[in-house]
């Protein structure tokens, strides 16, 4: 006697596709923390440098964050710096916002970063023929 469609599917399902998927979902999120985590060291074990450069490009972006109460969700605003070394290698770092508002293009000083960890920008004082009078 025959009742419909084999219900076997649904045992082969919670057997084996959903085990599968759980795997997987579990390897994603270990190889994101693993990444992050071996970033976090890779910076620590290299020295802190202060060199020279300017900064050449600033920009920002906004992200949306959820709240948690389940509001509307809220912007946050990220902001960046696109220093040039010396040598004409170019590094962008996140910069708080007290930062990027007194940081202007073409400004020059000493950047020091760990890595891809940014530290500070000391920007030399500099002075226009109109200040000299």
């Amino acid at each position: 006697m025959n009742l419909g469609p084999d219900p076997s599917w649904m045992f082969d399902f919670a057997g084996t596709v959903l085990p599968i998927f759980v795997v997987v979902m579990a390897g994603i999120i270990a190889l994101s923390a693993g990444k992050g985590l071996l970033g976090w060291f890779r910076n620590s074990r290299l020295p802190v440098l202060t060199v020279p450069a300017r900064i050449v490009a600033k920009r920002s972006e906004i992200r949306q964050k959820p709240q948690d109460d389940g509001n509307i969700a809220r912007a946050v605003m990220i902001h960046y710096l696109t220093f040039e070394l010396a040598d004409g290698e170019r590094v962008e770092f996140k910069v708080n916002g007290n930062e990027y508002g007194v940081s202007a293009e073409r400004d020059r000083g000493r950047l020091t970063f760990q890595g891809t960890r940014y530290h500070g920008f000391k920007r030399e004082p500099h002075y226009s023929f109109m200040e000299e009078r």
